[in-house]
């Protein structure tokens, strides 16, 4: 089936993107630096499908020990998750999100193409949409960015359209997705953040299990069914699923393709948490406060071109998300450790 390298695959998209290629039939070398997740995962891995996952722990902007990792490995195609992830912390710092994430994959980019590894399914985002095109979003829509962790996003997408053009042989799958969450069912692997987390279900999961006091909604008044902002939200093992749909695409056809990977359907933070509750059983307190700046009413995707191109499409629902999720947090009280 051939050997794939995942970047960022003890992350939470990573790890159970390495689950869905192993169950498919490819083998997996992971490299990351565990800036952002645990070793631990790897094991996960490996209790979940029974195979062994061989680990580097190395930065994509170290060019000779990537090089070396395709050469010991010989690498057939790169499933690119590596790089920083958070909205704020990239206002902050800029210069560490450009040199990171653009920096890492015009490194990664420069072993490929000296090892003759010509195809790449690079985890995009749909904040490529910025906050001017109406919903729901297509791919062939205009792209632009609100804060620096998008335009590394737009920016990565754009170099991989050049390198395309430069390269007939070049294959480079961008896949646009939206709110990933949940776990896998197991309850072995799910998202993991270091300190108090960023996104919408982790943060309910803290609450729910008695880690933090409430749920923050930022803004009641959007124009949407209940006031709250409405997210397209897709479980991680669906998400999984498409990329390893992308890399049998990708493997095939040339050329840079962007697709987005979602629902096709939005649920509001209210929906979100009523459906959490559901999962857990219990009250999540909340608290609305004001918006926060750049944020937009309504966000999901259309969801067409993955079913047309890759022959995929999402099949859990929210309560299925909520549900994988809350095992997870009551599995993993204190995370992966």
């Amino acid at each position: 089936m051939g050997k794939i390298l995942v970047t960022g695959g003890t992350g939470f998209i990573g790890s159970h993107a390495c689950v869905s290629l192993i169950n498919a039939g490819y083998s997996v070398v992971v490299v990351d630096n565990l800036c952002n997740s645990k070793v631990e995962a790897l094991a996960r891995i490996q209790l979940i499908t029974g195979k062994q996952v061989r680990f580097y722990q190395a930065d994509l902007r170290d060019e000779e020990s990537i090089r070396q990792i395709f050469i010991d490995n010989k690498i057939d195609a790169v499933m690119h998750f590596a790089g920083l992830k958070a909205v704020g912390e990239s206002v902050e710092k800029p210069l560490q999100y450009y040199e990171n994430n653009i920096g890492g994959t015009v490194s990664l980019l420069r072993v490929m193409a000296k090892q003759k590894c010509h195809t790449i399914i690079f985890s995009s985002s749909a904040t490529v949409y910025g906050c001017q095109n109406p919903v729901p979003y297509q791919e062939e829509m205009p792209v632009s960015a609100t804060n620096p962790y998008g335009y590394t996003k737009v920016m990565i997408e754009q170099i991989l359209r050049d390198v395309c053009k430069s390269d007939p042989r070049f294959s480079a799958v961008a896949l646009r997705y939206f709110n990933p969450i949940g776990a896998h069912e197991s309850g072995l692997l799910g998202e993991n953040p270091n300190g108090i987390p960023n996104n919408l279900v982790p943060y309910i999961a803290q609450v729910a299990s008695g880690k933090l006091d409430h749920v923050n909604i930022y803004g009641n008044d959007y124009n949407t069914p209940d006031g709250t902002g409405v997210r397209d939200y897709i479980h991680v093992m669906d998400l999984a699923d498409g990329h390893t749909a992308a890399l049998a695409y990708g493997m095939e056809h040339s050329g840079f393709t962007a697709v987005n990977l979602g629902t096709g359907t939005g649920s509001s933070v209210l929906e979100v948490i009523r459906a959490y509750e559901k999962a857990c059983g219990r009250t999540i307190p909340i608290e609305i406060t004001k918006r926060r700046a750049g944020d937009i009413a309504a966000s999901y995707a259309d969801a067409a071109k993955a079913k047309e191109l890759l022959g995929w499409q999402a099949v859990s629902g929210l309560e299925k998300m909520c549900a994988d999720s809350w095992r997870f947090t009551v599995q993993n009280p204190n995370g992966m450790e």
